[in-house]
């Protein structure tokens, strides 16, 4: 007998019931296949180990879950310790992936200088109280600000909560994010809405970029309404910087550092904090200030160390004490001299004596390498971490220095190569 090609055939049920089953068993294999149940039981089991921390800290039970429910980790962001990516992934951070002359390209400080100079002028009685009652001076609360979120124009893209979660479930630095964690559900607990905790990939939120942990610390109720409101309000945003900044060791009155022209006794490889001393001292090497003004005998009693961001393709500096509070509120070189100028620019000063030149960026491998076989020959290497920190620089120089190469500090291929060679000798 033909059959109609869309009518199945009938069978019997206990037939019927065994492909049932069979259909329902593969789904379910498919299902685990798709989505393994040990990674949901192990975010779980984070998440509960977490509870006992947020609870000491005054966090609700209720706070707490609302706060994880639907949480999924956001594996898009850096400075995760992923398989397969490499553990100092810095995707993200400019201070790090950024040539320091495109990090601080000329036209975006004079763009930004231009806007505080009218901002300094609209807030002037905020900006006043904030000097009389914080210490800190107007110009250097104003770069923070326009550093940060360009005076408020960058919206940040992240959930709070989620991203610190996220780095302290699967970050590279899970122990320092889980304090950040408990701080933003405290946040939470104190009736800050979740809807205003949009933050950097970091977990940095407001008009002046507030951790969560410094959010308990230094904010600051400034314009007196009785509530500390980092992301709408003005005078509280830029009175809780400053506040951070006092908190950090701010020195009243006194500057970030001075631009210097190097010499050949006082060459790049004098870099860093671990050679500091009075700037008399530098003085007697010959370093001069690029502008051209004599050191005041003031000056000359201040300690100060060398910071050259781009070794010797770029500007140096004699740093003081600010410079180094302004590197705790965000630890990067380049973004203490970006704030350090632009708040020397709001104030009426001009633009770095030296040009910034050429380097671009480096290959981080290439970066582990020097690192690497600078640290086995002796020289003393802080880490590897294929990044062109301070101490990386130091090192370098002076390697160029004991091997009568021209002394630049920076990482480049003609370093490496010497290095190599020297090696394979």
């Amino acid at each position: 007998m033909n059959q109609r090609p869309d009518v199945l055939p009938l069978v019997s049920s206990p037939t019927w019931s065994l492909l049932l089953a069979c259909v329902l068993g593969l789904a379910v294999a498919l299902t685990a296949f798709s989505k393994p149940a040990s990674a949901d039981a192990k975010l779980d089991a984070w998440i509960e180990g977490v509870w006992p921390d947020a609870e000491a800290a005054g966090v609700s039970r209720k706070t707490f879950d609302a706060a994880f429910k639907g949480f999924v980790p956001d594996l898009k962001l850096p400075d995760l310790d992923l398989p397969g990516r490499p553990s100092n992934d810095a995707r993200g951070q400019a201070e790090f992936t950024r040539a320091p002359s495109e990090y601080l390209d000329r036209a975006y400080l004079i763009r930004l200088a231009t806007t505080g100079k009218d901002l300094a002028a609209k807030h002037k009685a905020t900006l006043e109280k904030i000097e009389r009652e914080l210490g800190v001076d107007r110009y250097s609360v104003l770069a923070i600000w326009g550093r940060e979120t360009a005076f408020g124009h960058h919206k940040l893209p992240h959930d709070a909560i989620n991203v610190v979660a996220t780095q302290a479930y699967l970050g590279r630095r899970k122990d320092l994010f889980r304090i950040e964690l408990i701080a933003a559900l405290k946040m939470l607990e104190s009736g800050v809405p979740r809807s205003l905790m949009r933050a950097s990939w970091a977990g940095a939120m407001g008009l002046t970029q507030f951790m969560p942990s410094e959010y308990f610390k230094h904010a600051h109720d400034l314009d007196g309404d009785g509530k500390t409101d980092i992301w709408n309000s003005i005078p509280d945003a830029l009175a809780s910087a400053a506040s951070q900044l006092k908190g950090k060791g701010w020195v009243a009155g006194q500057t970030w550092g001075y631009e210097v022209i190097l010499t050949r006794e006082a060459d790049c490889g004098f870099e860093g904090p671990t050679q500091e001393r009075p700037i008399s001292e530098w003085a007697k090497l010959g370093l001069k200030r690029a502008n051209g003004r004599p050191w005041t005998e003031a000056q000359l009693a201040l300690s100060a160390y060398m910071m050259s961001p781009a070794g010797g393709y770029g500007p140096s500096f004699l740093v003081l004490e600010n410079y180094k509070v302004i590197r705790r509120y965000n630890m990067s070189d380049l973004y203490a001299v970006f704030v350090g100028n632009l708040a020397d620019r709001i104030a009426g000063g001009g633009d770095f004596v030296t040009p910034w030149g050429g380097t671009g960026p480096q290959k981080t491998s290439n970066i582990e390498e020097i690192q690497q076989r600078l640290m086995a020959l002796g020289y003393d290497v802080e880490k590897i971490d294929g990044k062109v920190g301070s101490n990386t620089r130091k090192v370098i120089g002076l390697y160029e220095r004991t091997n009568k190469l021209k002394v630049d500090c920076w990482p480049s291929d003609t370093v490496l190569d010497h290095i190599r060679k020297a090696a394979a000798r």
